[in-house]
Parts: C-alpha cells; sequence; structure tokens
C-alpha cells in the first residue's frame, strides 16, 4: 500500500469523514496535454450545461437488485471494495479535486470562497452532492450545474455508509440491505438526472464506506464508484495549514476528497494555499470524468 494512503487510512480512523454528518469538529486532459475537457488555471474545460430533463430511474428495478444480492454476504467492509476508484488511470501530472457536499443537519452549509476561488483560477472539480444538501440549496445547485468548470456527482441519498448489513461508520448508520443501497444510490441518481438532464456518473457514499456486495450495486445501477487517494480536510476538520500541507503532497493521479459544505473550516484557505503550489510544480487538474471514461 503506497504511503500516502496509508496516511489517509490513519486520518480517516481517527474520524475524518465523521464530519460530513455532524458540527465540524464531532478521509488532464489539461490544454497543456491537448487532452479537451480539462482546466490548468488558465482556461476552461468545454461542456455543454445540463439543467432540466425528466427523471430517469436506473434501468434495473429495486426488485431485480433485492433478488441478485439479497442472500448475499459481504467480504469486505472499508474503502477498498473491488470496483471502487481510487486514482486516475495516467501517469501524467494531474490531479483530479472532488468535493463532497453531505446535507442533513450541520452538513447543508456551501463554501462560498471556496467555489469563488476555483471559479478564479479555473479550476475543475467533481462534486458530489447530496440529495438533501441539493434540496438546501436550490439556486446555488442550479447554478454549479449550469457552469461547465464543475461535474456533478451523486453523493447519495441520505449521506449513509452503503452496507448490505447495517454496518455503520463514524456512528453514522449504515444501509441495512440491498433494497437499501438501491434507495441510497437510486435515490438521488433519479433526482439529478431530472435536474441535470443526465444520469450523474459517478458516486461516493456517505463516508465513502461501502462493502464489496454495495459496490456491485452501484456498478449495476451504471455509475463507478469513486473513492480517494489523499483525504484532503479530513471531513472539514483539518486546519486551512493541514489542508495545504496534504493537498500539496499529492501526487500525479491521485484523487483528492475535500468538502465544500462547511464554509468555517480550513477547506478553502488551505485548497486557496495548495493549488498555486501545485500549478507551479506543473501539475493540472480534471475532473473525473475528463480521465475516467
Amino acid at each position: 500500500m503506497p504511503s500516502s494512503r496509508r496516511a489517509v487510512l490513519a486520518a480517516m480512523a481517527a474520524g475524518a469523514l465523521a464530519g460530513c454528518a455532524g458540527p465540524a469538529r464531532t478521509r488532464d486532459g489539461a490544454s497543456a496535454s491537448g487532452r479537451p475537457g480539462a482546466g490548468t488555471g488558465s482556461g476552461t474545460p468545454s461542456r455543454t450545461p445540463r439543467i432540466a430533463g425528466s427523471a430517469a430511474a436506473p434501468a434495473v428495478k429495486r426488485a431485480d437488485i433485492v433478488a441478485r444480492y439479497g442472500r448475499l454476504k459481504p467480504r469486505t467492509w472499508g474503502f477498498d471494495a473491488p470496483g471502487v476508484v481510487h486514482t486516475l488511470p495516467t501517469t501524467q501530472r494531474v490531479i483530479a479535486l472532488t468535493f463532497d457536499a453531505c446535507g442533513g443537519p450541520g452538513g447543508s452549509g456551501y463554501d462560498r470562497k471556496l467555489i469563488d476561488f476555483l471559479r478564479r483560477r479555473e479550476i475543475p472539480a467533481t462534486l458530489f452532492l447530496n440529495s438533501r444538501w441539493i434540496d438546501a440549496n436550490p439556486a446555488v445547485f442550479r447554478r454549479l450545474a449550469a457552469e461547465p468548470l464543475f461535474e456533478i456527482a451523486n453523493h447519495g441519498t441520505r449521506h449513509r455508509p452503503l452496507s448490505v448489513t447495517g454496518r455503520s461508520a463514524y456512528g453514522i448508520a449504515g444501509t441495512r440491505n440491498a433494497g437499501e443501497v438501491y434507495d441510497e444510490v437510486a435515490g438521488n441518481h433519479v433526482k439529478l438526472s431530472r435536474l441535470l438532464g443526465a444520469p450523474p456518473r459517478f458516486f461516493r457514499s456517505g463516508t465513502a464506506y461501502c462493502d464489496d456486495i454495495a459496490a456491485r450495486i452501484v456498478t449495476d445501477l451504471g455509475e463507478r464508484f469513486a473513492g480517494f487517494t489523499v483525504n484532503g480536510d479530513a471531513g472539514a476538520t483539518f486546519t486551512p495549514e493541514e489542508v495545504r500541507r496534504t493537498v500539496t503532497a499529492a501526487r500525479g493521479g491521485s484523487i483528492v476528497i475535500c468538502h465544500m459544505n462547511r464554509p468555517t473550516g480550513g477547506t478553502a484557505r488551505g485548497i486557496a494555499a495548495a493549488v498555486p503550489h501545485l500549478l507551479a510544480s506543473g501539475y493540472h487538474f480534471v475532473r473525473l470524468s475528463d480521465e475516467l471514461h
């Protein structure tokens, strides 16, 4: 296991992603490379904004998922289930910044300074939005969804760890069976499909925890489970200096996880300090879909 991955898991053991569920302290298509649809701080990726459309349920029905997986027992639990994507398939100096917005009590804030910084520097990012956060921030969502700089991804319906046996993570109760896994993924899938006019491509569960059976269900529902390489803000509990130091240490191919729903945390200032350093070191930033085809 790479040292950066071990560092991530150590941070997560301290409760890093639990910050999504409650109060803040309670884991290139760059132009220079000629690949379209990426950003370097000097250009905007091209994507047709998608704002409206009809609801699109996954092709696989809930009853089919229950019949297929309801009797299976999981073998893994954590961040490393088969099929979970942890790194970008590239050897280039490319980094994907991803930001979770978890919703619910204490988790429906909006880090405007963070997003405004990304806009000013034209840094693309993938935004994992929970259904509750979208409901609490409809106008902000509409603007983000209309911006080609950002890609909207699925962060679940109720922000639950994805389990077929009811396992919990950081005190957050997980889904209890295959049917509830379907509900957690498909509920927000339908919402995002309706609002965006096309289904989301990527999913990340609340806390990023899942078992191997739940991860297979995500794949069957037409989304890719996106994990992470670098835990950039420890559930929005890091100080700005901790965020700067951690994100600056990211290497080519890294997927960085941070949060955009905690404006009082250190994420915005830490990212604002880390990004210029990485750009000066020759790194470029991409959305997940720019590298994961």
